[in-house]
């Protein structure tokens, strides 16, 4: 999918993509033989910056950081969910940056011992992050780990910028929800119904058809592009 020359498409070791909202900018790298996704948001009031996971390459994700502050301001990293392959770069840019980190909290003693940092802050669900002056909404997604979350920017209901949409939602899933499906439950019967509930009920009964959907691996898709596959994906299992 395309939108106003993003098309959500990044590959390991290519160029960022950029998008420029009113308050908002929004950078996409890949990083890492997973094809790892991280997202940069910085407010553009302030300058402060939010970084949703740091996979691996920590150098790429510094420069990631510095695209969007040249003196490579960073307020927070959010660990979307405690899998290693979102985590291994935490300890490096913390170190250089200072920023603090954040978690879902059923995931926290996990993410602090893996990516080798304490977490700051333990994210819930309906939990508000503010980043400069941008505010982003917590939502749990339950399933794939205990403490998945995801991060929601709304766009302004006077937004204006070109390729802006007022009241447009930025929802950055991690590997809760991808182009196609629900993200891996292994299999387990109560984790895919947990799962899919909570991407039902928090996600596409709560947001409009144009919210755009930042993955954690791979393009990005829309609420309205997989809005109708949700009754196979219940009826497969997976």
């Amino acid at each position: 999918m395309s939108d106003g020359g993003w098309d959500g498409r990044v590959v390991p070791g290519g160029a960022s993509l950029v998008r420029v909202l009113d308050d908002a900018e929004i950078r996409k790298a890949s990083v890492g033989p997973m094809d790892n996704d991280a997202y940069l948001v910085t407010c553009r009031r302030s300058g402060a910056q939010l970084l949703v996971d740091a996979p691996t390459d920590p150098d790429r994700l510094l420069a990631l950081v510095r695209e969007g502050s040249p003196s490579a301001r960073l307020d927070v990293v959010v660990v979307t969910h405690q899998h290693g392959d979102h985590l291994g770069a935490v300890a490096s840019v913390i170190a250089v940056t200072g920023a603090r980190l954040a978690a879902g909290a059923p995931d926290a003693d996990a993410v602090s011992r893996l990516g080798g940092h304490p977490v700051d802050t333990r994210l819930q669900h309906g939990d508000r992050l503010a980043v400069g002056h941008l505010v982003l909404d917590v939502v749990a997604l339950r399933g794939h780990t205990p403490g998945s979350v995801a991060l929601a920017l709304t766009e302004p209901d006077d937004a204006s910028a070109p390729g802006a949409v007022p009241g447009r939602v930025h929802l950055f899933t991690g590997d809760s929800l991808f182009p196609g499906g629900v993200g891996s439950t292994q299999g387990d019967p109560q984790r895919f119904a947990q799962l899919l509930g909570d991407v039902t009920s928090r996600v596409f009964e709560r947001y409009r058809d144009d919210t755009w959907v930042y993955p954690g691996h791979g393009d990005d898709t829309s609420l309205g592009e997989q809005r109708p596959s949700l009754p196979a994906w219940a009826a497969r299992g997976w």
